[in-house]
């Protein structure tokens, strides 16, 4: 494996001695300035074609952003009753449209005002009929009493 590896590479490097001095200048992202530089590079590159060197280098630079707004950004999951509301305006759907999913009006508005817990055969329907992820229903929150 190690023999066509190189083999490849003084193929390519062969036809191109001088692709890895191009313009893409890859490094890790540690800063915020390095992430302000590599939002600005790929703003640059946004209408690059794809397989060139400037979109094989819009792609590396998108990998390298992404894992940084992870460990840098985090976004923390909606509770069950945002993921709802979330859905609900989506769908233009009001509190009463909640009625055939969580039960009763009465149900809806405690579950909807944070006094009563979903359970497990609210958060099935909800799953089914809105298409909910039960993963994030199933999430703990806590009661407005």
């Amino acid at each position: 494996m190690r023999i066509i590896a190189k083999r490849t590479l003084r193929e390519f490097w062969g036809s191109n001695p001088n692709y890895l001095e191009s313009k893409m200048n890859i490094k890790p992202l540690k800063t915020e300035q390095d992430y302000d530089d590599a939002l600005a590079r790929i703003n640059q590159l946004m209408d690059s074609e794809s397989g060139s060197p400037e979109g094989d280098e819009l792609d590396v630079l998108s990998v390298l952003v992404e894992k940084y707004e992870d460990l840098n950004y985090p976004v923390e999951a909606p509770n069950p009753i945002e993921a709802i509301r979330f859905k609900m305006e989506q769908f233009g759907l009001k509190d009463k449209d909640l009625v055939e999913y969580i039960g009763q009006s009465g149900r809806v508005s405690e579950v909807m005002s944070y006094k009563r817990k979903l359970t497990l055969t609210m958060i099935r329907n909800l799953e089914k009929g809105l298409n909910i992820s039960a993963k994030s229903l199933i999430e703990d929150y806590e009661l407005r009493v």
